[in-house]
């Protein structure tokens, strides 16, 4: 039976290469897959996911208005082999429609789907695709990384002008240089970085 699994860490603890990975897996196998990303997320370019690594791979820009369960279903209709599965990256940019379309491709169209994202945003709310993710996968398992002084991140902290920022719009694409991965204690202290 398929399942709809959800990858969740912080930034920086590798979802991109894990999605680049498995879609290896998939290709070596002679395997078509499907790989969705948030056409919010330009880091890479349009149609396109790419690791702080380096390593990129092409992929289907989805914006708000996409259906896509329809997008899938069509890809079925003109392909010759139906996927072994879809591969979603920064899924928490998905709108909460777009997650119980991916609910769906898993369940009616028999398709394993693998998300990965982010659970909460920089001020500790969960991002509204990531809490719906969490209620309705049949699998939800976590992505570790470490803060600055070896403990577990858990929390993400937007950095602008060498501040760390407790207020604004949930949504602001970024990497290294605006976003840190900061255990609790030091996510509650505002210390995101070595003293």
């Amino acid at each position: 039976m398929p399942t709809l699994t959800f990858y969740y860490s912080t930034m920086n603890a590798g979802k991109t290469i894990d999605v680049i990975k498995t879609a290896f897996n998939f290709e070596t196998a002679e395997i078509p897959i499907i790989i969705f990303t948030s056409a919010i997320d330009t880091r890479s370019g349009k149609n396109k996911i790419k690791s702080r690594m380096g390593l990129e791979k092409d992929a289907i820009s989805v914006y708000k208005e996409d259906n896509i369960y329809q997008i899938v279903n069509q890809i079925i209709n003109d392909a010759p082999d139906k996927p072994g599965c879809v591969l979603v990256d920064e899924v928490q940019f998905f709108t909460i429609e777009q997650i119980w379309e991916l609910y769906s491709i898993t369940h009616k169209l028999q398709i394993p789907v693998v998300c990965y994202g982010l659970r909460v945003d920089y001020q500790g709310k969960p991002f509204p695709a990531s809490a719906q993710l969490m209620a309705i996968s049949n699998k939800v398992e976590e992505i570790r990384t470490i803060c600055w002084c070896g403990a577990k991140a858990t929390m993400n902290a937007r950095i602008i002008e060498e501040k760390m920022m407790r207020e604004g719009e949930q949504f602001m694409v970024g990497g290294n240089e605006s976003y840190k991965a900061l255990c609790g204690l030091h996510w509650l202290n505002g210390e995101w970085k070595k003293p």
